[in-house]
């Protein structure tokens, strides 16, 4: 652990040693960090000087950060790094498995683990020290093989049996996941310089620059464009973590460019509805989903899937579903309230969609069939039907929203619906 006290001599090395280090820190926790930026950390320090811990903060906060995104990051590294008196405890604390049915004394602030991971990785465990440089007569040998067994595994691992490493492991893979899309035709005509439509206004307007005769035709296409994606996420009781990994994927698709969505809107329900859009907006996903919980009140709680819908149909249904929108559905359809209104509200929802695609956990299980009050009342309402329990499940969503005649498991749900 670094302290200022490691800082009175900076003709010793050990300034420029310890701003490198934490450096490396920043940049193992995501920001963008490259020696140019550390050679001015260390200038800067040893002209504004360090005798004050907030001067000292704010000089490396110029040097460091260039994105609103990245101050919960470096405020959590330099508390973690610079003469914190539990460092060791607390980082210890932040990466060891919690035993499911305990709460932590103190939830982690946002991007709180990620410091802290940043700090251990490659790391002694009992003592803060810094890893040696390997040698030029070092050799690394890895195992790709078995690295691949592992992700293939953990592609299929379902989320509820994770443990805490494997769920960090499969938070790093749903950040790197595609969900591309198809543009859409529209209504409207762009210029071409080849096809059967012919522009006529195009075609005259370039007769009277050359005289009055025509001497090619122009041409026009429809032009296309981009649908948006709405996710409609339980985050009840026995939803709660599905939710969890299906909101970071979520995240990683809104701030992910060159998919073609339009825009992403995410609204989770329990009890309530709750639109949580803007905050999945926010680069950081600790801060972005930290902002979400705090909004959605109704976490973990109990499910009224046909009151939310409904809440959805009147409010948001009209703003969000325009011009061709895909609806993720993402719960497991346990609702104890009245069927007859769920099943009104899934028509609704499905008819003001271009397609409705609901994923359901209980999926999962070979001998699953349609028995509740609330499947059966929403199955009939679907254009596909899926599982949503890991990460392969969430994978084989881009196809099912490219290919319109992917109804997934619905056709058997349906065969079982009317069998019973």
């Amino acid at each position: 652990m670094a302290t200022y006290a490691d800082l009175a001599l900076p003709d010793d090395g050990k300034l420029s040693r310890n701003i490198l280090w934490f450096a490396r820190a920043l940049r193992k926790a995501g920001l963008p960090i490259g020696p140019g930026r550390v050679i001015d950390a260390i200038t800067a320090v040893q002209a504004v000087g360090f005798t004050e811990r907030r001067d000292f903060y704010w000089t490396l906060h110029a040097c460091f950060v260039s994105r609103p995104e990245h101050r919960a990051v470096f405020a959590q590294v330099f508390r973690l790094y610079w003469r914190d008196p539990r460092y060791m405890e607390q980082m210890m604390s932040l990466m060891l498995p919690a035993i499911r049915g305990v709460q932590e004394e103190r939830r982690a602030e946002a991007a709180e683990k990620r410091a802290a991971e940043a700090l251990l990785d490659g790391a002694n465990r009992d003592l803060p020290q810094a890893p040696e440089a390997p040698s030029d007569d070092d050799q690394v040998e890895i195992d790709a093989s078995a690295t691949m067994a592992r992700e293939e595994r953990l592609k299929t691992l379902d989320f509820e049996q994770m443990s805490v490493a494997e769920i960090a492991a499969a938070k790093r893979m749903l950040a790197k996941l595609q969900l591309p899309v198809r543009p859409l035709p529209s209504r409207r005509q762009v210029p071409a310089l080849t096809g059967r439509a012919i522009d006529p206004r195009a075609t005259l307007r370039a007769a009277l620059r050359q005289g009055g005769e025509i001497t090619s035709l122009a041409h026009r296409r429809p032009a296309t464009r981009w649908p948006n994606l709405v996710v409609l996420c339980d985050i009840s009781g026995s939803m709660s973590q599905y939710s969890r990994m299906v909101l970071h994927f979520l995240h990683a698709v809104a701030n992910r460019k060159g998919q073609g969505w339009a825009r992403v809107h995410g609204f989770t329900f329990g009890t309530r509805l709750t639109n949580i859009t803007r905050h999945l907006r926010q680069r950081d996903v600790d801060a972005a989903l930290r902002a979400a919980g705090a909004e959605a009140q109704d976490w973990s709680g109990g499910t009224r899937i046909g009151a939310c819908l409904h809440n959805f149909n009147r409010d948001w249904s009209r703003r969000v579903l325009g011009q061709g929108a895909v609806v993720l559905l993402i719960t497991d359809g346990l609702d104890r309230d009245d069927s007859g209104q769920l099943a009104r509200e899934m028509e609704r929802l499905h008819l003001s969609a271009r397609r409705l695609i609901w994923l359901n956990p209980l999926l999962r299980w070979e001998g699953f069939a349609p028995r509740a009050t609330g499947i059966r009342a929403m199955m009939p309402h679907v254009d596909a039907f899926r599982a949503g329990h890991s990460i392969a499940s969430l994978e084989s969503l881009a196809a099912a929203i490219s290919d319109p005649a992917d109804a997934g498991e619905k056709a058997r749900m349906l065969a079982l619906l009317a069998g019973s």
